[in-house]
Formats: structure tokens, C-alpha cells, sequence
């Protein structure tokens, strides 16, 4: 039986912080539909402090921005994007279009079809993710969607030039610097000035993720995202600096990211609890990550890798780093998580940031229905049909027309009869009647 050494906020004061954050994203979203423009503006200023002339860069502030970093940064972000745009094409390639005969003369297929149109929210304000615009960028662009707008808001009151650089060489159309709520229900509803995309990707706040929540139907999104989570397993093959290192280096997103340890060792549990003390006194985003620490960590000390097994699957965290002396043994048998670290060689710092793997994942438990942003999320997967022969027709119509009748469906079994009697060249009776329900033309 697995014992908690550490636990974290319960699950209903979390859930009233939800029902505020509703309340507001609801209202702001009603603003940006009835005074678009005006509305976007007058939230950037309230939020941001930030009220440019356009919201949209031109091409000399993208240049400007890319002026400020130097050949080292440009360097090091191509790199990264390179990565990342491998394995979606990896991915896309994986992804084949179909066409089969099923039966003599039936032709059934299905296309893989990118989005027209997808919006890419990059997070700026605490911290300039630049990563982000890798990750939703370039796989939309491996995908074909053929217009990418992307929006990241003002840090310290102007654009990132890192993140501005990272959009504009991952390929996108449009960059406005534009944050929060105002920048999801500009990019989904459409404003006088930022024509609507079909499908909304990118993490972000509670405000930004519950923006996404609220639009999904009118567009499509990536999927439900809440604040960042790690969860560390490892046995007593490493030590408690490099657990305590591997949690600190996520709880630092935010006040509300979980880090768990789950571990078979209690010493290694009580080794990096200490190591996590000492780090948060050195640490320089240690304000963050202690919040986060006291608050959403916690410290679970399982009987036997089985076990380990089963709770991680019932916590189904975003990030799961395994540092144990089989971490395959996880992969074969974990069904919920959003990506896998395995081995202390690698950790959720290299997915995040530059190894290709895409960081945009599930959390608050949605990694037990999906799977994290690919190239597959901006591809609609849509059937076709073709029938050759008379006689494909007309074996096709008879079954089609019982089944209809079963149901109770006259008009859709009719469009079945016409077709025995047009290419079977008989009449044939639908629900018990003798003679067709509509007459019949020669």
C-alpha cells in the first residue's frame, strides 16, 4: 500500500478557483464578440499596458526584434526548430492517405486535409516560452495549414524578440504582439482587423486554457490545458539532488504546477525532500517553485514497481520523467501520460525545449483520452466513397433498404430502393408496402 510522505492541495479548493476564472474568460469573450477592435484594445491596455498603433508586426518590427539577438540565439533556435520539424515530418509521413475496393465495385478511401486556418498562442508574459512557437508553428506548417497566425504577448513591454524571432523562422503569417483572453477570442471569434482561424493550439494561463475551453466547437483546438505537471519515478539508481532538480525545473511555470515524486524508496523520498530545501534557497525562480512545492507537491512512497505502475497511471501527469533501473519497463506497461522521459540521461527540459518531441501535452488527467499537439491534430481525416457497377449498387441498396426499415427511416430507405429499381431493374417493397413510396419515373 502506498504511503504519501508529501500531499498537495485538495481537488475542491482548486476547483473554486475554477469557477472564478470561468466567470471572468465568459464575460471578456462576450466583450471581443460585440465590440471586436475596441474591446481587444481596451483589454491589452487594462492587462498588459500595452495599446500600439497595430497589434500586427510589420516586417521592419520583425526585423528589429531579430536584430536584438545575436548569431549565437539564431543559431541555437534553428537548432531547436530543425528538431522539431523532423519528427513532425516523421510524423506526417506516418499518416497515409487510403483507397481500397471493399467489395467488387465499392470504393472506399480517406484523405488526411489540414485545417485552412490555425492560430498558435506562444505565452510571454512571465517568461518568453519561444519554444512554444517551434511547437505549434512548424507542426501546423508540416501539417500544410497554409495560414498560421500566431500571438504571444508584450514582455517587459514591447515583443520578445526571441519569441518573434522563433515565429517568424518557423513560418508564420501573421505575428501580433497581443496576450491573454483578448488575443484566444480575437484569433477564434475575428475582430475588424484579425480575420477568424479554424483551430486554436498553444498552452497558457488558467485564463488563456479556460479561453480555449469556451471556444472549442466554434473552433477546434489542440486540447485541454491546465497548468504545467511533472511527475518523477525513480528508484534507488539515483539520488535525491537529481529527483529534487527534475521537480524544481517544472514547479517553476507557475505557483499551481504539481511536481510528484513517486518512488519504491522511502530514503530516496526523504533524500530529496532535504535536496529540494536546500535548492529552493539558491534556486533564482525559487519564489515560484516554492509555491508550487508547498502547495501541488507530493512525495508518494510505493511497495513494488507494479504499484508504481498503477498510480502513475491514475495520476496521468504531462511530463513523466523515469529514472529506474528498467525505465522501459514503463513504457511497455504506462497507458496515461502525456510524454515520457525515460532514463536520468534525459528529462522534460530537453522535450520542452529543443529535442523534437512536441511540448504542448495534456494535463489535469486528459492524457487518459489524448494524446499531446502533432501534426495529426491540424489534419481532418475525411471519407470518400465511390460505387462503380450496377450491381455494387444494387447489393449495397437491398441490404441498405431492410436496415432502413428497421429503423424506420422511409426517406433514407427510398434512397436505397431507387437504386435497386434504377441498376437492379426490379421494384422491391420498403416497410411491408408493395409498391414504391414514390412513384417511379421511367
Amino acid at each position: 500500500m502506498a504511503r504519501w510522505l508529501k500531499e498537495g492541495i485538495e481537488e475542491g479548493a482548486a476547483a473554486t478557483a475554477d469557477v472564478a476564472v470561468r466567470a471572468t474568460v465568459e464575460s471578456i469573450l462576450a466583450d471581443i464578440g460585440t465590440r471586436g477592435d475596441v474591446a481587444v484594445r481596451a483589454l491589452s491596455a487594462k492587462f498588459d499596458k500595452w495599446e500600439p498603433d497595430s497589434f500586427r508586426l510589420s516586417e521592419q518590427d520583425i526585423e528589429a526584434c531579430l536584430a536584438k539577438l545575436t548569431k549565437r540565439d539564431l543559431d541555437d533556435i534553428a537548432f531547436a526548430q530543425a528538431q522539431v520539424k523532423n519528427f513532425a515530418q516523421i510524423q506526417r509521413e506516418s499518416m497515409q492517405d487510403v483507397e481500397r475496393e471493399t467489395l467488387p465495385g465499392v470504393i472506399l478511401g480517406h484523405r488526411h486535409i489540414p485545417v485552412n486556418a490555425a492560430g498558435c498562442y506562444v505565452p510571454g508574459g512571465k517568461y518568453p516560452l519561444l519554444a512554444s512557437a517551434h511547437m505549434s508553428v512548424i507542426t501546423a506548417k508540416v501539417a500544410g495549414v497554409s495560414r498560421v497566425v500566431t500571438c504571444a504577448p508584450p514582455f517587459h513591454g514591447a515583443p520578445a524578440p526571441a519569441i518573434v524571432a522563433a515565429q517568424h523562422m518557423a513560418g508564420a503569417d501573421e505575428i501580433y504582439c497581443l496576450g491573454g483572453i483578448q488575443a484566444i477570442g480575437a484569433m477564434a471569434i475575428g475582430t475588424e482587423t484579425v480575420a477568424p482561424v479554424d483551430m486554436l493550439v498553444g498552452p497558457g494561463n488558467a485564463f488563456v486554457a479556460e479561453a480555449k475551453r469556451q471556444l472549442f466547437g466554434r473552433v477546434g483546438i489542440d486540447l485541454f490545458a491546465g497548468p504545467t505537471e511533472t511527475l518523477v519515478i525513480a528508484d534507488d539508481s539515483v539520488d535525491g539532488e537529481l529527483c529534487a532538480t527534475d521537480l524544481l525545473g517544472q514547479a517553476e511555470h507557475g505557483p499551481d504546477s504539481p511536481a510528484i515524486l513517486l518512488t519504491t524508496s522511502e530514503a530516496l523520498a526523504r533524500d530529496t525532500v532535504r535536496e529540494v530545501e536546500r535548492l529552493l534557497k539558491i534556486l533564482p525562480t525559487a519564489d515560484i517553485a516554492r509555491r508550487a512545492w508547498d502547495k501541488y507537491g507530493q512525495v508518494i512512497v510505493a511497495e513494488s514497481v507494479e504499484e508504481m505502475v498503477r498510480i502513475a497511471d491514475e495520476i496521468a501527469s504531462e511530463h513523466v520523467q523515469v529514472m529506474t533501473r528498467d525505465p522501459d519497463y514503463f513504457l511497455e506497461h504506462m497507458t496515461n501520460y502525456g510524454a515520457l522521459f525515460l532514463g536520468a540521461k534525459t528529462n522534460v527540459s530537453y522535450g520542452d525545449k529543443v529535442i523534437g518531441t512536441n511540448h504542448t501535452l495534456p494535463t489535469r488527467k486528459a492524457a487518459r483520452y489524448t494524446g499531446g499537439l502533432w501534426v495529426g491534430k491540424f489534419l481532418k481525416t475525411c471519407t470518400y466513397q465511390k460505387v462503380l457497377t450496377d450491381e455494387a449498387s444494387t447489393l449495397v441498396g437491398e441490404y441498405c433498404s431492410r436496415l432502413c426499415a428497421l429503423e424506420g427511416f422511409a426517406g433514407h430507405g427510398e434512397q436505397a430502393n431507387i437504386r435497386v429499381r434504377r441498376y437492379g431493374g426490379r421494384n422491391i417493397p420498403y416497410a411491408g408496402r408493395a409498391e414504391p413510396l414514390f412513384e417511379v419515373v421511367d
